[in-house]
């Protein structure tokens, strides 16, 4: 018999048990590349290409790439003068991601494999790696696949991690027509032991959670088509919010 629940953090780790087999699925997830996951191909988002081309982020600087399977995104960031971080838990997809880098000749991504909320990055300016924060983090396809205890995680590390002024963008499901993801409420998912996939939101919810942050884009995702540089699905949405305080470089 096991008693040694007694901090905040044993709580999460107590929780996350519940949804190991979700977490698991990852480990060999990438290690067919022909399957046909529409994430697969090698182009980036098309709202990070549009955020950058529009302005609405700055050009370099420092991006950590948050899940970043093969490195569609990382790269894109590096190719656009950021010096980039980008992290996953399956070592197949960073095996890809290396080889697309080196295929590309980008030198300027550091790629590590973990947990990103259980790493120490080096980026927290009183720290003693003498790093500093993230003037972007970028989230395309993690954030939907966290159990809703994990939101607390999320938020104590974008604000540990993400430079005041700095930028924080996202893709994730949509709830409602034409979206994807179960919509099922919270308390649901504990019930079941399983995330079903993933959890859909509403743009309202986003709102909520990312709040006081300053909202600079929230729409859904365009459709590229099949010959488009860019990835493109219309089921998910994409959100780029700006912390208060510095500098809106």
């Amino acid at each position: 018999m096991h008693r040694t629940t007694r901090t905040a953090e044993d709580v999460l780790q107590l929780l996350d048990g519940l949804f190991a087999a979700d977490a698991d699925k990852w480990q060999g997830f990438y290690d067919d590349r022909e399957r046909p996951v529409p994430f697969f191909v090698p182009k980036p988002d098309e709202n990070l290409v549009d955020h950058l081309d529009r302005g609405l982020l700055p050009t370099g600087g420092r991006a950590l790439d948050l899940g970043c399977g093969p490195g569609r995104n990382a790269l894109h960031l590096a190719a656009r003068g950021f010096d980039v971080d980008a992290v996953d838990l399956s070592p197949g997809a960073l095996e890809w991601a290396r080889e697309r880098a080196r295929e590309a000749g980008l030198e300027n991504i550091r790629f590590l494999r973990g947990d990103a909320f259980a790493m120490d990055l080096g980026t927290d300016g009183d720290a003693e790696a003498g790093g500093r924060p993230y003037d972007l983090i970028y989230d395309s396809g993690c954030f939907h696949h966290l159990p809703p205890h994990r939101r607390v995680t999320y938020l104590a590390f974008l604000a540990r991690h993400l430079a005041p002024g700095g930028h924080f963008a996202l893709t994730c499901f949509a709830a409602g027509p034409g979206g994807m993801g179960s919509e099922l409420p919270d308390e649901a998912f504990y019930r079941d032991g399983s995330l079903h996939g993933g959890l859909a939101y509403t743009a309202d919810a986003l709102r909520e959670i990312f709040a006081p942050w300053e909202e600079r884009s929230l729409r859904r995702m365009h459709d590229e088509p099949a010959d488009s540089p860019h990835f493109g699905e219309p089921f998910l949405w994409t959100a780029l919010f700006r912390r208060p305080g510095g500098s809106a470089r």
